[in-house]
């Protein structure tokens, strides 16, 4: 075990600002048109399909609309015209910011995150300029109140993930990208309750900041997530400092 309390902090204030902002039905219907495009609209046989719809079950979003979404991916509602862009830069303090977005209009979208790189003290850069500070691995966590410490660590061990983690009142499982979805179906049919999942770009080294800086990069964040075209945000913040004071 590496140790990725960091990480785990991220994803509970990333999915408290998802709540808040109310834009979870869109960035997952984005994703699982997306998906269809590319994999095409028969979830057993594509696994991203298939962990998007799940997410959307997940999320409560309605049948109907996750159905036209897939529809509209392999055209038989018209071409969806989204395409997959990601933008990569630095905030302040030289955090490493990844930044994720489907879009119709490329312009539009990088005129968009240069203003907000810009507005929050940091820079867009070139592609490649941070991407080799995150890995990109499944993600998984598990209601730790299903099983005791030491039952769970037994699993982990018996799945063969890649690592997993105990703190923090969570039970973390991270796995290569290709076994998400293996690993996340073993889990079900265990009847293990699995709180979120996600193939994530997660950090593999941390940004210490100032704690002004960390405020204006936590803001930084929220306002690209605000974006209507962005999926996802991901930085290399270490917030451990903000988590002990809140769990205090």
């Amino acid at each position: 075990m590496s140790g990725h309390s960091k990480w785990s902090t991220i994803k509970r204030k990333k999915a408290a600002v998802d709540a808040k902002r109310g834009k979870v039905f869109t960035r997952i219907l984005r994703e699982v048109t997306v998906a269809a495009r590319i994999g095409g609209g028969d979830a057993d046989a594509n696994p991203r399909l298939r962990a998007a719809v799940q997410d959307a079950k997940a999320n409560n979003v309605p049948t109907e609309k996750v159905e036209r979404a897939i529809k509209k991916g392999t055209g038989e509602l018209g071409g969806d015209g989204m395409e997959e862009v990601t933008y990569e830069g630095y905030g302040p303090g030289g955090v490493a910011v990844l930044v994720e977005t489907m879009t119709d209009n490329r312009n539009r979208t990088v005129s968009e995150v240069r203003h907000l790189f810009s507005k929050h003290g940091g820079n867009l850069g070139e592609n490649g300029c941070v991407g080799y500070l995150f890995d990109k691995r499944g993600y998984l966590q598990v209601d730790a109140e299903a099983m005791d410490e030491e039952d769970f660590m037994e699993l982990a061990v018996e799945l063969e993930v890649e690592d997993f983690e105990t703190g923090n009142g969570a039970y973390e499982i991270f796995t290569a990208p290709e076994r998400f979805d293996g690993v996340r179906q073993s889990l079900e049919e265990r009847e293990v309750p699995v709180v979120a999942g996600e193939v994530a770009m997660i950090p593999t080294t941390w940004a210490d900041v100032s704690d002004d800086q960390l405020a204006t990069n936590m803001r930084f964040v929220e306002a690209l997530e605000e974006l209507d075209d962005v999926q996802s945000v991901w930085a290399n913040i270490d917030t451990s400092g903000v988590e002990e004071a809140d769990d205090a």
